[in-house]
């Protein structure tokens, strides 16, 4: 069975886990128990951990991401040892504004006249975004180049796309969300889309794909043991909305540990 010293984690809040206690970067809404710190535990090893919520494949490439007024994180790419045996990547959902547009359907109907829903509603001015054909590309190139990037940053690293947990379910969400059938139809589509990015990066690049997408269906919303969160109205927690949950986290790193010592 191979050994593994030091893992990195790159990515976005699928990977990040707010909500998730213990957090570990507040401002990054990173947990000490996401999928790349539980995976470090099954494997004893180590982990430097770059994820940060709400990043898209430039803010792991090239792109500083500022979170805050002040605060900002330098492109993720840059943080990534060497010699790491394993690096991990969960992004691309944000390119496509996946979880962002949830949020921002959620709010609007949960009190349309309040802040969040103006908030979110200047990212939105044309509604929830369609996955285009050229949306979907640009996405799924960012992802072959952030792939890219850590060959050349850990020659010797397995790389590991972990795409999307399942949010919804056909045969679930409606009674589980405030969404209307059109959204819904809309969300399928770009949680389709997200999918297929991260197949055909995998495809493109050779590197190696645990679909937590199809080990998580029947823990969608509105499920009898759902792998994410439901939404938050307290603003304290509202951004994990839609997000995994302690035991999605848990079924990821198990998945990438079998792949691993397989």
């Amino acid at each position: 069975m191979p050994t593994y010293q030091l893992i990195a984690a790159l990515g976005s809040s699928f990977a990040a886990g707010p909500n998730i206690e213990p957090v570990v970067d507040r401002a990054a809404m990173r947990s000490g128990n996401n999928y790349a710190h539980q995976l470090a535990d099954l494997l004893d090893a180590e982990l430097v951990d770059l994820t940060v919520s709400g990043a898209t494949t430039a803010n792991v490439i090239d792109t500083p991401q500022q979170v805050a007024k002040g605060v900002s994180f330098p492109p993720q790419i840059d943080g990534v040892p060497a010699d790491a045996d394993v690096v991990t990547i969960t992004a691309g959902g944000n390119d496509l504004q996946f979880a962002g547009a949830m949020l921002y359907s959620a709010w609007s109907h949960a009190e349309p006249d309040g802040q969040m829903a103006s908030l979110l509603g200047q990212m939105f001015t044309d509604g929830i975004p369609a996955p285009t054909p050229a949306a979907v590309e640009q996405a799924t190139s960012g992802l072959v180049s952030v792939i890219e990037r850590v060959r050349q940053a850990a020659p010797a690293a397995r790389i590991v796309l972990v795409d999307y947990l399942t949010v919804l379910d056909r045969d679930v969400t409606p009674a589980a969300t405030t969404f209307t059938a059109d959204e819904l139809d809309r969300f399928f589509e770009i949680q389709d889309a997200i999918v297929r990015v991260f197949a055909d990066a995998a495809a493109r690049t050779g590197a190696e794909l645990v679909r937590a997408s199809a080990i998580s269906t029947a823990h969608a919303l509105g499920s009898v043991a759902p792998w994410v969160q439901p939404f938050h109205q307290d603003m304290q927690r509202t951004g994990g909305s839609f997000h995994p949950n302690g035991a999605g986290m848990a079924a990821i790193a198990v998945e990438i540990e079998r792949l691993l010592n397989a």
